[in-house]
């Protein structure tokens, strides 16, 4: 039994209720990340400390605590394949 592409992007975005209440655990970097991500998705993590204002190693721990809530995904970018870009799982 395979599943097609959008059964598995349905199954990872979450509701913006589920998304919210895993945000709000977060500290305030994540959230900053987050916010950037929600009006310029997707952007790698120079493009994001650039946007944002932190510096490069607070916008790398964000991403790593927006990951493991399964918040944040990454692919590599059709631009540069050297370079991952990070969007919003909602």
């Amino acid at each position: 039994m395979s599943t097609s592409t959008a059964e598995m992007n349905r199954e990872d975005s979450l509701s913006e209720g589920e998304f919210r209440e895993r945000l709000r655990e977060l500290p305030p970097s994540a959230k900053l990340v987050a916010k950037v991500l929600e009006g310029d998705a997707p952007l790698s993590q120079g493009e994001l400390a650039e946007e944002s204002l932190l510096p490069d190693r607070t916008v790398r721990y964000a991403l790593n605590r927006l990951e493991e809530t399964e918040l944040v995904s990454s692919r590599y970018s059709f631009k540069d394949a050297r370079k991952q870009v990070y969007f919003l799982n909602t």
